[in-house]
C-alpha cells in the first residue's frame, strides 16, 4: 500500500509576520519599560506562531496518520488508523475555523487554510482534517481502513 504525504501552505503566517515590526516599533518608541517588555514578548510570540502555521503536513506514519503544522513543529497530533472510521471528502464551516480546536458536537478540527477537508469518525467522535488534497487523503484513509479489516486467506 502506498504511503501518503502532502503539505499545504498558507499565507496566514504573513499576516502574523507583519505585526512583528509593529510591536517592535511600538516597543522601541516608548520609555515605559513594562510596555517594552510586553510588546517584545507579544512580538516574539507572534514570530513563534507564524513559524508554526506556515504549513500543514499530513503523512502516513506506520500505524498512525501524522498531522503537523510547521515548519516549526510545535503543533500537531498522531491519529491511530485503528481508531478511524468513515473518511469522506467534506467542507468545513466558518464555525470550524482554522487552526486546532474542539467544538462541542462538531469535534476536533485541524485546518490551515480553506474549507476543503476530510471528515471522519475518530474514536466515535467527528474529526476534520483540512487539506487542499481532500480526494487523495480520503481515498488513502479509506484504503488503509479497508485493508485493516481484510481477513488474510
Amino acid at each position: 500500500m502506498p504511503a501518503y504525504r502532502h503539505t499545504q501552505t498558507s499565507p496566514m503566517w504573513l499576516i502574523l509576520f507583519v505585526f512583528v515590526p509593529l510591536f517592535a516599533i511600538g516597543a522601541l518608541g516608548g520609555d515605559n519599560t513594562m510596555l517594552l517588555i510586553i510588546l517584545l514578548a507579544v512580538g516574539a510570540g507572534f514570530l513563534l506562531l507564524a513559524a508554526s502555521i506556515h504549513s500543514l503536513t499530513v503523512e502516513d506514519a506506520g500505524e498512525h496518520l501524522r498531522v503537523r503544522f510547521g515548519p516549526l513543529p510545535l503543533l500537531g497530533t498522531r491519529l491511530k488508523y485503528a481508531d478511524m472510521a468513515d473518511p469522506a471528502v467534506g467542507r468545513s464551516r466558518m464555525i470550524d475555523g482554522w487552526g486546532i480546536h474542539w467544538i462541542p458536537g462538531r469535534g476536533w478540527t485541524y485546518n490551515l487554510w480553506g474549507y476543503d477537508c476530510v471528515e471522519l469518525q475518530y474514536r466515535g467522535s467527528p474529526l476534520r482534517i483540512g487539506t487542499d488534497d481532500a480526494a487523495n487523503l480520503a481515498r488513502f484513509l479509506q484504503e488503509r481502513i479497508a485493508a485493516r479489516h481484510q481477513v488474510p486467506t
